[in-house]
């Protein structure tokens, strides 16, 4: 919206707006705007949560060290999202169709997980949407992008074909070239595409939401993966550095770094309220919808198969309560962890809170700076 007022429209007038047309210095305001938005308008959410009694309940099984933390105000993925998507829509190129599946997907996971934390609060518990109520629509939702992306590929916008980290000259393509050009079978070549992209988000999605159980480690860990995304999808979007890293030029994904950057901003605004002692939770809202937009960014940039280090905590994780999970099933009730996901498990070895929290951050940095060294190590 600024972008195309300021640059678009007055820039032949007032020649100094020139500087609205670089991709960086939106990026920067984008950023300040959301963390501006985020700081800001905290307070008056927060209050308002409190105001309709729409507090956060502690699951019976969860530490001891949890319960006091009933009560406090749920739902603040939703300052989240209006912290991304207000800057995004003022500083990016709206013209850009990659911002728009990247925003829609956004909405689309965050309003599941509205629908997940309403219930919650309306029947006073720590249980929502079942699993296969949330899978199914988190299934659908990674649909539509990758619908979307489909048709941008047929448009000669996208590209279908994989990165892999280390391998220079290796790109596979994950759909059927055979079925290509076959009257009324074409759709069936991007199939495994389709499905590719579902898991992708879907395991994201629900990463992101299993890291959320302490004070401010998920949104800290959000700040480090997105700042992580910020800078692939920067040099993915550049002629020099794309060539000089041999990386697929996708100039249209440029204007993505100001998403990304929005995403830094909105977190650090929250992680203002939600750092131990924390003021606001995120719920559900926040969690699967930062982990459906980290990994829709990552699909639309071609880096899907760095996410296991650009978010490397979050599938840690994931991966401790599926081996918990597995662990108890196959071997008569038998556990892995004290308790899962991880993060608990370190907390009933004595760990504190706060300690868990700045050495998962750790721990996230460094993943994301191995993340960074794979575009040159190839």
């Amino acid at each position: 919206m600024l972008f195309w007022l300021l640059y678009q429209k007055l820039f032949p007038y007032f020649p100094v707006f020139r500087i609205f047309r670089y991709v960086t210095f939106r990026c920067v305001f984008a950023s300040l705007t959301a963390m501006l938005i985020g700081l800001l308008i905290g307070p008056f959410v927060i209050e308002r949560l409190r105001e309709f009694q729409i507090g956060q309940y502690i699951r019976e099984e969860g530490p001891e060290s949890h319960k006091k933390k009933g009560g406090t105000p749920t739902m603040g993925g939703v300052l989240i999202c209006i912290s991304i998507v207000i800057p995004t829509l003022l500083w990016s190129n709206l013209a850009d169709p990659f911002v728009w599946v990247v925003l829609g997907s956004t909405l689309a996971f965050a309003a599941i997980g509205f629908a997940d934390d309403y219930i919650k609060v309306v029947h006073k518990r720590n249980l929502g949407l079942t699993s296969r109520q949330k899978l199914a629509l988190q299934f659908v939702a990674s649909l539509a992008v990758a619908l979307s992306l489909v048709f941008l590929e047929e448009q000669g916008s996208y590209s279908t074909r994989l990165i892999v980290p280390f391998a220079k000259h290796l790109r596979p393509n994950l759909i059927i070239d055979s079925l290509r050009h076959v009257p009324h079978l074409s759709v069936l070549a991007f199939i495994p595409f389709i499905v590719f992209v579902m898991l992708v988000i879907t395991f994201s999605s629900n990463a992101v939401n299993l890291t959320d159980g302490l004070d401010g480690l998920a949104i800290g860990c959000t700040i480090i993966a997105a700042g992580a995304l910020t800078v692939l999808t920067y040099v993915s979007g550049h002629v020099v550095f794309a060539d000089y890293l041999e990386l697929q030029r996708m100039p249209q994904v440029s204007e993505l770094t100001i998403f990304c950057g929005a995403m830094v901003g909105a977190s650090i605004g929250f992680l203002w309220y939600n750092a131990h002692p924390a003021e606001i939770f995120m719920g559900d809202v926040g969690s699967l919808m930062l982990g459906g937009a980290i990994a829709t960014v990552a699909v639309v940039i071609k880096q899907e198969l760095l996410l296991p280090f650009i978010g490397g905590v979050f599938i840690m994780e994931a991966v401790s309560v599926m081996l918990q999970v597995g662990s108890y099933k196959l071997r008569g009730g038998k556990r892995i962890f004290r308790m899962a996901p991880i993060h608990h498990h370190f907390e009933l070895g004595g760990w504190s809170e706060s300690k868990v929290i700045a050495r998962f951050w750790i721990l996230a940095l460094i993943f994301a700076l191995f993340a960074l060294t794979t575009l040159k190590l190839r």
